[in-house]
């Protein structure tokens, strides 16, 4: 007698739990798609980058929301800073949040380092944690204090440079070596 198959993975050469390992393992962790079908083959299955892609497209928005919902709750010392970098040739910004526990709490590349990016930020940051920080961290530019002031006026604003390492640090895996 075979077992019933979920309907959400009927018509898949795969069972359910190869799939779900695959896209679970794809979202976990910082892997590509081909370090996944690797792992899988190294187990024995064979499948292919395609594959696990097309796996992901269409389970992934559930099983992200799995491992969302499992991370521990942001701190509320927020710090922010933006880093330099160039994509295709022109100039970008790397907006960064980090919380005073070291957990990155959202990440965008825009292409302005002014008031209106750091708002963007922020709307971002604000819909994504349901709750607005108790202190905010930046370093002194100047666009981040006038969006805050707008977005966020009752929250606590540090500006100093010392006092935002623990965002200055987040970038360092972002940087490129230096001295090579």
């Amino acid at each position: 007698m075979r077992t019933p198959v979920c309907p959400r993975y009927a018509g898949y050469r795969f069972p359910p739990v190869v799939i779900s390992q695959a896209v679970w393992l794809y979202f976990r962790f910082p892997l590509s798609l081909r370090m996944v079908e690797e792992m899988l083959a190294a187990r024995g299955i064979i499948v292919s980058h395609e594959t696990v892609r097309q796996w992901a497209r269409r389970f992934g928005q559930d099983f992200a929301n799995q491992i969302r919902r499992r991370l521990p709750c942001a701190g509320d010392k927020w710090h922010l800073d933006e880093i330099a970098v160039k994509i295709a040739g022109q100039k970008h910004w790397v907006w960064r949040a980090v919380d005073q526990d070291g957990i990155v709490l959202d990440i965008l590349v825009q292409s302005r380092r002014d008031k209106g990016a750091a708002k963007r930020l922020l709307c971002k940051l604000l819909k994504r944690q349901c709750r607005a920080p108790r202190v905010m961290i930046t370093d002194k530019l100047a666009s981040d204090g006038s969006a805050r002031k707008e977005i966020t006026p009752g929250v606590e604003h540090r500006q100093h440079k010392g006092l935002n390492n623990r965002a200055e640090n987040s970038h360092q895996p972002t940087r490129p070596a230096s001295g090579r």
